[in-house]
């Protein structure tokens, strides 16, 4: 395989290429669910906008992050940002998690610590030591209730995450200065997907986003292009797609309401607009996921 930049896949999770399963900004599972599934190797890969967490609690693991290869052998939390090319290879033994957050959701946490989770903007390891136990309970926690349907379970999900936001925090990594290009790239994406994170009910142009970052929408498209795997104007569409997503499974809104409030002046546009990203209608998006809450 190519080693450019834009040869690296670019996955919502590892090995699937279609859009993020559920309508949660996060995802939650054991380390073998996936790993043992593709010979305990997970090759090298991105994600344009999700944020990963592998806590290994038990085994040992080889990380190699952007090329650098580190020996995982005693219990740890990696960090790794979106776009940061990362691989993985497992002992059959291992044990731990996987918890993989959305932008959206990273978004809203700094929104309520009132400062930006820092430790989140650059990959590290952080043993856990003494707070191995602590660590253990919350993530056997955190994927019980994220694979259960008990009520408030978004609620406590949040929580539990902030809990495990604010041990990371802890651990004192510092913001570090982009060193080179690609870094800076990667920082001037991740400013971008901010922006659309603020502003994507405004419906603003792909020219409007480009010069509050500081660039020509030309170049801001080819950076999203090579870093995420999407045009500028597509990464707004599926943010919008998730937000409605997201409203017509948890809230009663109407078509026009829910319309209304993602900014579309036209509630028949904005269900063309959904069945064009999703190849559903948004009533029938809604029946499908009333079903598979039932069981039905």
């Amino acid at each position: 395989m190519k080693t450019s930049l834009p040869s690296i896949p670019v996955f919502k999770l590892y090995g699937e290429n279609q859009a993020w399963p559920t309508p949660d900004l996060l995802h939650c599972e054991s380390i073998p669910k996936r790993s043992s599934l593709h010979h305990w190797e997970i090759k090298p890969h991105r994600h344009a906008d999700l944020f990963q967490l592998l806590y290994v609690q038990r085994g040992q693991a080889v990380v190699e992050v952007e090329g650098r290869r580190t020996n995982v052998q005693e219990a740890s939390i990696q960090v790794t940002p979106p776009l940061t090319v990362h691989g993985f290879q497992f002992s059959e033994n291992i044990e731990g998690y996987v918890l993989t957050l959305g932008a959206p959701l990273v978004a809203q946490l700094e929104a309520q610590l009132g400062a930006p989770l820092t430790v989140l903007a650059s990959s590290g390891c952080y043993p856990v030591g003494r707070d191995r136990r602590t660590l253990n309970t919350l993530f056997t926690a955190l994927h019980q209730e994220y694979e259960g349907s008990a009520p408030a379970r978004d609620l406590l999900l949040h929580s539990l995450v902030n809990v495990l936001m604010v041990w990371i925090s802890r651990q004192g990594l510092q913001n570090r200065q982009p060193s080179s290009r690609g870094e800076r790239n990667q920082q001037l994406l991740s400013r971008f997907i901010k922006l659309v994170e603020q502003h994507y009910r405004e419906h603003l142009s792909v020219e409007h986003f480009a010069h509050r970052v500081g660039l020509s929408s030309v170049h801001l498209n080819t950076l999203c292009r090579e870093l995420a795997g999407q045009t500028a104007l597509q990464i707004i569409h599926q943010r919008l797609l998730l937000e409605a997503k997201r409203s017509l499974i948890y809230t009663t809104m109407s078509i026009s309401q829910l319309s209304d409030s993602l900014g579309f002046t036209d509630p028949t546009y904005f269900s063309r607009f959904f069945r064009r990203l999703s190849g559903q209608t948004p009533n029938a998006f809604r029946q499908a996921a009333g079903h598979r809450e039932s069981g039905a």
